[in-house]
């Protein structure tokens, strides 16, 4: 298994980020927010956009590989890869396809990527005006279940039952994520602090969930730039060493009209043994997590999934001061995450971990040298990553 590794051989070398809008408003194409987000990640890691030879997105993004590199001025496109599925659970996953590239030579310098301009394009995530329904929407929408949330509140209102699980416990999670966003200029919930009070006043959308519970819709592009460990060494920042990557799903988690057969699970049951084992390191050796907030549900089973606590632990574990920087236990979503920084399909999150492995964020965990990034919970095809300093290797 030794030589069947990612671990340790690539790097995050280099982010970059575009001005995030408003669902709709952003002023660029997304062709030109994701040339604008490369170009900077490029400045930031101190090489030339034509040395990028390999491109990874996920979500179906519709910027493709060969339009890019022929903008960008690329010598040699040598690998593009798509991770499948719509929703968030493949940004981790791009970054490890990246990783996976570089490590195996088919291509030296590999960019992940992400853009997203709504005005240009339909309202991501909205459904096609189709005449009829067919498949698992012919079985739920009857009954009014359509969106996203209202399938997975189901399954964590099953979790939350079964283990006893406090409300206050969403609550934490989506405060800490407006605590950090208070002290990040790019957050689009900047200066606009949430209390407890607001959030139990806020309407309901899908119970457990409240408005406060649910990520934003914003306009904008992010990347980052993957190379080999030997390069980023030479390179014009720390690096931000790739120490394990996963992806894919528990038995039977795709399975029609909800019948998976673990249901009240984020989907990262089978996955999370495997970071762990990749990385060589354990939940204990983390310093920080970034998980993508499609909900706070997710948020919450998907830590659980990831050994940070027991299930019947939640209530104690999930405290709004064991989840904030710098201070403490298990600082979650640093930058504000989906929920205050942006929505930019969780890219942001990857980046917020690149931040603090630099030591430059802005709610910087002291000696941060291990960092998780947890994707898309509790959709069909998920994915984690776990970054680290030099020291962890």
């Amino acid at each position: 298994m030794s030589d069947r590794t990612i671990r340790g051989k690539t790097a995050v070398a280099g982010v970059g980020e575009t001005t995030y809008y408003k669902h709709g408003q952003s002023p660029d194409s997304e062709f030109v927010l994701v040339l604008k987000a490369i170009l900077a990640a490029c400045e930031d890691a101190g090489i030339a956009a034509e040395e990028i030879d390999g491109f990874a997105s996920y979500s179906n993004d519709r910027n493709e590989p060969t339009r890019l590199a022929a903008a960008l001025g690329t010598k040699e496109l040598r690998y593009s890869n798509m991770n499948w599925g719509g929703g968030g659970g493949g940004v981790a996953a791009a970054i490890g396809n990246a990783a996976a590239a570089v490590a195996c030579g088919y291509a030296d310098c590999v960019v992940a990527f992400r853009g997203l301009a709504q005005g240009q394009f339909r309202r991501f995530g909205q459904s096609a005006p189709d005449p009829r329904v067919s498949g698992d929407a012919a079985y739920m929408s009857p009954y009014g279940v359509m969106s996203p949330l209202q399938k997975y509140a189901m399954r964590a209102m099953r979790f939350m039952h079964e283990n006893n699980v406090d409300h206050s416990v969403l609550r934490s999670i989506s405060m800490a994520s407006y605590h950090h966003a208070q002290n990040n200029p790019r957050a689009v919930m900047y200066n606009r602090p949430l209390s407890a009070e607001k959030y139990d006043d806020s309407r309901w959308i899908a119970e457990p969930c409240r408005l406060f519970d649910c990520c934003q819709e914003n306009d904008g592009a992010a990347a980052c730039i993957i190379v080999s460990a030997e390069k980023a060494k030479d390179l014009k920042q720390k690096p931000a060493y790739i120490l394990g990557a996963v992806q894919g799903s528990d038995h039977r988690c795709g399975a029609p009209v909800m019948n998976a057969s673990n249901f009240p699970s984020s989907s990262f049951a089978s996955l999370a043994p495997r970071l762990y084992e990749m990385a060589q390191v354990t939940p204990g050796d983390v310093d920080v997590v970034q998980s993508y907030e499609n909900f706070t549900i997710g948020v919450m089973m998907a830590v659980v999934e990831h050994g940070f606590c027991a299930p019947d632990e939640c209530n104690e574990f999930f405290q709004l001061e064991n989840l904030t920087a710098p201070g403490g236990k298990m600082p979650l979503n640093t930058s504000g995450g989906n929920l205050a920084e942006c929505y930019m399909h969780g890219l942001g999150l990857q980046i917020e971990a690149v931040r603090q492995i630099r030591g430059e964020s802005v709610n910087q965990v002291p000696d941060a040298d291990v960092a998780i990034n947890i994707a898309g919970p509790m959709v069909h095809h998920v994915s984690s990553v776990i970054m680290g300093s030099e020291a962890t290797l």
